[in-house]
């Protein structure tokens, strides 16, 4: 018996890997949170296996289910939107678990920020622009954010910012970055990435509360900060240059 943590990806069914589809497809427990993995995801899910929605359950009593799964001698996949490691809750899991004796391992999935970039077509690093990402939240009921982790700290890197969770925090968020970017930093709203119901917004740090109404982005939107995001040339990456000499390739004679 045995216990997988599978990252359903950002929501697009065909985005789960191809590990976590063949998972699902072996597993006679299934735990997912309704709240936020969409219904095609659980396709994958062997015609019969048990669906358990853990949005109705705390942590006791998603345990007594890895208890019952492991007397009964089944696998478990727990599917958790995106890629568990990020706001995943994993790590409680994990410890009890191992309390339990019960093995288990990691698949990794598509993360909401990653397929946010995809939906605009964004290259989150660009050469001279942002070579560092930062991948944050603002504090909410069930997880404060640390002080040292407070996004007004966070923004004077300038960085390339994606913040989870972000619509209903909007108006705050916009005031904490403008502490530090400049008012015409582009920024992208996107919501429920990769979904049928997918929305998005690209605008700038200064104009974007003029522009939406915050109470229509829910919870589930993903803010993408920082200049990598403007559509502008740039320069280009010394990678692919002529002149550029590895391992795999000699630079051309006339560049060199």
């Amino acid at each position: 018996m045995k216990v997988a943590f599978v990252g359903a990806g950002p929501g697009a069914a065909d985005l789960i890997t191809l590990r976590g589809a063949r998972l699902l497809a072996e597993a006679r427990i299934v735990m997912y949170a309704g709240s936020l993995v969409p219904p095609a995801v659980l396709e994958h899910c062997h015609a019969d296996a048990e669906r358990i929605d853990t949005s109705k359950l705390n942590l006791d009593e998603q345990q007594a289910v890895y208890e019952r799964a492991q007397a009964a001698g089944v696998n478990v996949v727990r599917l958790h939107s995106g890629d568990p490691a990020i706001y995943g809750a994993t790590a409680e899991q994990m410890r009890r678990l191992e309390k339990l004796g019960i093995p288990y391992e990691v698949v990794p999935g598509v993360s909401s920020f990653t397929a946010a970039a995809a939906t605009i077509t964004a290259e989150l690093t660009k050469p001279e622009v942002s070579q560092t990402i930062i991948l944050t939240r603002v504090s909410g009921r069930a997880s404060p954010v640390p002080e040292k982790e407070a996004l007004a700290r966070l923004a004077a890197h300038r960085a390339t910012l994606c913040i989870f969770l972000s619509g209903p925090q909007l108006p705050s968020i916009v005031a904490d970055l403008l502490g530090h970017y400049p008012p015409g930093t582009p920024i992208a709203l996107v919501q429920r990435a990769t979904w049928p119901d997918e929305r998005v917004h690209r605008s700038t740090l200064e104009r974007v509360l003029d522009e939406v109404r915050v109470s229509e982005w829910q919870l589930t939107t993903m803010l993408l900060v920082g200049e990598a995001l403007s559509r502008e040339d740039g320069v280009e990456s010394r990678l692919y240059a002529a002149g550029y000499a590895h391992r795999f390739r000699k630079a051309a004679k006339d560049e060199a």
